[in-house]
């Protein structure tokens, strides 16, 4: 098992979309990346929580939200500096704020690569 866990929703076009381009920067296989939606996976937390948000475990603190994709990103050679200015808290707030944003629009993103059969 690696130091770092991804939690995602296999059943979003969106989130394999952006695992599958995760998983080709993960050259080491730094991540293991654990499809929620699969059935019966182990979850640390409620199911229902783990696919309203983005959740990772880093060396076993639960992350979630830009704290769990900072994580990711340290865990990729060419993401790593994104990961570690992340590590400053008004940097980490400000990406937080981005995260909700773009948590609101995620339906009609959805949606829109559903439809487009992406």
């Amino acid at each position: 098992m690696t130091g770092l866990t991804v939690w995602y929703d296999g059943a979003c076009p969106l989130c394999r979309r952006e695992i599958a381009f995760m998983r080709r920067l993960d050259r080491r296989n730094a991540i293991s990346f654990v499809d929620v939606a699969a059935g019966d996976v182990a979850c640390p937390i409620d199911r229902r929580e783990l696919l309203a948000r983005f959740h990772a475990s880093e060396d076993g603190s639960l992350l979630s939200g830009a704290a769990a994709f900072a994580a990711m990103w340290r865990a990729i050679p060419q993401l790593r500096p994104l990961g570690l200015a992340a590590r400053n808290p008004l940097v980490l707030r400000g990406l937080e704020r981005a995260y909700l944003l773009f948590l609101k629009g995620r339906p009609r993103l959805q949606a829109l690569l559903s439809r487009s059969g992406r």
